[in-house]
């Protein structure tokens, strides 16, 4: 795999240029065939075959063990969702808060690390402390200060706004030491940049498939360290959630993150997730980021002073100023250019991916 046969295997790039993949990726054939064909052999075969629900599980096996190995974590320590946001719920719904408990977030986060966190505002009391950043950068003396009585802090690891990457490693020792717990929202990440969760030491890691990894919608994942997944109690349950081996009366929570699971759910979209995994795998990201960082030097060198993310490489998402941020996303896509713009700073963003091409840079240069 070569990012040339993937950028051919990708059907919507033949009818515009796709600068948006911080929102959702365009997905090769590879990817949508092999939702496809599960679901013919899950519907059509599985049903005089193996049967349908172990065949279910199966896949949903193979896709936790696949984004196990992706990030460093065991299969035992992933939860399958559908969305980011789904993840971080399953974390704020299940810690027993008390009023006046503190989570600490920064102001870079997108609504997915927001409004969680409103909301056990207002169900439990709780503060939420937004902590300041400057252009994407965090201060961690900052950080300090507003974790030292917090009880978790929550924060991404690349910033949707600016495109910045952030310090987890050392945010999270910082938030340790005051005892704090540590949620990131890695969603720009997988597919992007190589991501360890042993390395960063977070206790909670949500992310999704249908960005970087060109995955379909509907196909997340939560990291939960086995540390602290016993003090968690989902407010959900169902018969995927529970330990059926556990003796004695009523139920007992499954001993690992598959707790957060319910029932019966799409397996299409984890069939591509796994088949995502494998496919950047195959094409290694190292070859992703040299050709990011490639790609983003020569649109950063045509912003000029319009750029407002970092000049050096970071990610692929760019951010840059222009008159009117919507009126500019709507007039490109237009010319059949896809970014988008941003309300915080008030701008347009590209994402720019290995599947791009420096014809695709220039495209969106020469139209700004």
């Amino acid at each position: 795999m070569d990012p040339e046969t993937l950028r051919a295997d990708i059907p919507a790039l033949s009818d515009c240029t796709y600068l948006n993949t911080g929102a959702s990726g365009p997905s090769p054939t590879r990817i949508v065939d092999a939702i496809s064909d599960f679901q013919r052999r899950h519907k059509f075969d599985a049903p005089c075959g193996d049967g349908m629900y172990q065949v279910a599980a199966d896949e949903r096996q193979r896709a936790r063990e696949a984004v196990a190995g992706f990030v460093g974590a065991r299969p035992e320590e992933i939860a399958l969702t559908r969305n980011t946001v789904e993840g971080i719920n399953h974390v704020s719904t299940s810690i027993e808060w008390e009023p006046g408990d503190i989570v600490v977030r920064t102001d870079l986060e997108h609504p997915a690390g927001e409004l969680p966190w409103e909301r056990m505002a207002d169900r439990h009391g709780i503060e939420v402390r937004e902590l300041e950043t400057e252009s994407g950068r965090l201060s961690l003396e900052e950080l300090k200060t507003a974790v030292a009585d917090a009880r978790l802090l929550c924060l991404s690891s690349l910033s949707w706004n600016y495109g910045t990457r952030l310090p987890i490693g050392e945010v999270v020792d910082i938030a340790h030491d005051a005892d704090t717990l540590v949620l990131v929202d890695a969603v720009q990440s997988p597919g992007q940049v190589p991501m360890d969760v042993n390395e960063w030491g977070a206790d909670f890691v949500a992310a999704s498939g249908h960005k970087w990894l060109l995955g379909a919608w509907g196909a997340g994942f939560l990291y939960v360290d086995r540390a602290v997944l016993d003090d968690l109690e989902p407010q959900r349950i169902g018969y995927f959630s529970i330990d059926w081996d556990a003796t004695g009366e009523g139920y007992t929570y499954a001993p690992d993150a598959s707790r957060f699971e319910l029932g019966t759910t799409a397996l299409g979209p984890y069939v591509g997730l796994a088949e995502s995994v494998a496919l950047f795998e195959e094409l290694g990201l190292d070859t992703v980021q040299s050709r990011i960082e490639r790609l983003t030097d020569r649109l950063k060198d045509g912003l000029g002073d319009r750029l407002l993310s970092p000049r050096e490489y970071e990610s692929g998402l760019v951010s840059f100023s222009v008159e009117n941020p919507d009126e500019t996303a709507e007039r490109l896509a237009k010319k059949g250019i896809q970014i988008r713009s941003i309300p915080e700073p008030n701008a347009c963003r590209a994402s720019v991916h290995v599947f791009n091409t420096a014809e695709d840079v220039d495209r969106l240069l020469d139209a700004l």
